[in-house]
């Protein structure tokens, strides 16, 4: 039977595709990337936002057509079957299944289920009545407490297709903000115990993973449930022992979560690149209270000159929300003075979206979409300028690149600093005249900059 796995939304989702892919290989499935080879079509669906939650509909819609061509199962997983299987299994009748958030591990079972179902109608060993029951099962066991933690033994299948790969230390989240559906789909957080991790790690490094890039909704806290204490920084001590992996990176990190033993770790672990995650969402005390947020401005500030202090070439990321109910053109003027003061590294912005659920949703005093639109496209024009300045300083300057590819029509190759995340930052277009190899870590002369990509050519030709 072949399997197409159709994976939305954030990396902590690849991950668990990636788990589930692997549980389908070990039991002899067929894992395919061709809709028209497909028996069973599983999505795992985002729903953290309304255009994720669009785009995961738009896609189960797609998907489920193909039923017309011998799809035998559609089967969804992830937050919008967490969230919404009512809704979703009543309006879209060709969904055969639907998995919530801590039931990946019983992919196998409910594709086994179906079939048993299929063979019953087959056979008139059962009526139609219990054959619906059998069906229903697939629906209702299968969607257990989301604070549940599957622990699975199978080697995931890794689907990045580079040198790259991601590491999920833990699951859900205890903040609760204000906007923020997660806890309400993923639960409450829950670490990875150390050695499940480090033999995944492992497994990932024989497969020829070089950058290993932690994921967690928030990786700062891993470890308090389990040793009660933060320990990310033995985890990143302990993976860095791992031979094969390069890179490590460590994304979504809340600022308030940032220990001294962290930045000691930046500070000191080799293998631990320069580079940070850190979600601010706002800098403004009001905002930051009615956003639930834990820290303010004057900690945020603090944090930051901290990290770069003791790591003077620290590469900060961070996301801020525009349009937050309350937010006044005032606000919005301070987080511009803000971002112009701090120079973040690398920044992106949301516009904020309504969630059902939330606490935000009912608050008063909502911003025009077309006003937060306004202010996000401010912000992220006030961040080329930054970027770009920052890009010209390592104009001239070597750098390591990991080769991600080629593109034959430009004759270059493409890769990334321990700057620039996977599929978040930017790129270095590396100009050389004999064969690079995609993995490879190469020193780079940077010879020219834009606001979000490098241009470089390859050490070993300088002309000294």
């Amino acid at each position: 039977m072949n399997i197409l796995m159709v994976s939305l939304g954030c990396d902590k989702n690849l991950c668990d595709s990636e788990v589930m892919l692997g549980l389908l290989k070990a039991e002899g499935y067929n894992i395919t990337n061709e809709e028209a080879e497909a028996d069973v079509v599983i999505i795992n669906t985002c729903s953290f936002i309304h255009d994720a939650m669009e785009e995961s509909i738009n896609t189960i819609l797609e998907m489920a057509r193909l039923k017309e061509n011998g799809l035998r199962y559609l089967i969804v997983a992830g937050c919008l079957a967490q969230r919404f299987k009512d809704e979703i299994t009543k309006e879209i009748p060709e969904i055969d299944a639907c998995l919530g958030i801590g039931s990946i591990d019983r992919i196998v079972d409910v594709i086994r289920e179906l079939e048993d179902a299929d063979c019953s109608m087959e056979n008139n060993t059962i009526n139609n009545i219990d054959i619906e029951a059998k069906i229903e099962k697939c629906f209702i066991q299968k969607y257990d407490d989301i604070n549940r933690l599957p622990l699975i033994d199978a080697d995931k299948v890794i689907t990045s297709g580079t040198f790259m790969g991601y590491l999920k230390i833990a699951e859900g989240c205890n903040k609760h903000c204000t906007y923020c559906v997660i806890p309400k789909i993923r639960g409450n957080f829950r670490s990875v115990p150390k050695e499940r991790l480090i033999k995944e790690a492992s497994y990932m490094a024989n497969q020829g993973i070089k950058e290993l890039v932690l994921v967690a909704q928030e990786c700062t806290s891993y470890g308090v449930d389990l040793y009660g204490k933060k320990v990310l920084h033995e985890l990143i001590h302990e993976l860095g022992l791992i031979d094969g992996i390069e890179w490590i990176r460590v994304l979504y990190c809340y600022p308030e979560e940032i220990t001294e033993e962290l930045i000691a770790a930046f500070a000191n672990e080799s293998k631990l690149l320069h580079y940070i995650d850190m979600p601010l969402q706002h800098c403004e005390d009001k905002i930051l209270a009615r956003m639930g947020r834990k820290t303010d401005k004057a900690s945020i500030k603090n944090v930051i000159a901290r990290l770069r202090s003791d790591v003077p070439d620290m590469a900060i990321r961070t996301t801020f929300i525009t349009g937050f109910p309350g937010e006044t053109r005032e606000e919005h003027e301070a987080l511009l003075e803000f971002i112009d003061e701090i120079e973040f590294d690398r920044l992106g912005v949301f516009t904020y979206s309504k969630e059902e659920g939330t606490p935000a949703a009912g608050f008063e005093n909502q911003v025009d979409e077309e006003m937060a639109l306004l202010w996000k496209n401010e912000i992220m024009e006030l961040q080329q300028e930054i970027s770009l300045d920052k890009h010209i300083e390592f104009v001239g300057k070597i750098m390591k690149v990991i080769v991600e590819g080629y593109i034959p029509e430009e004759d270059v190759y493409v890769g990334r600093t321990y700057r620039d995340a996977a599929g978040i930052d930017g790129f270095v277009y590396i100009h050389c005249d004999y064969e690079l190899i995609s993995g490879d870590i190469v020193d780079v002369r940077i010879t020219e900059a834009a606001p979000y990509d490098l241009i470089g050519e390859i050490k070993d030709e300088f002309t000294e």
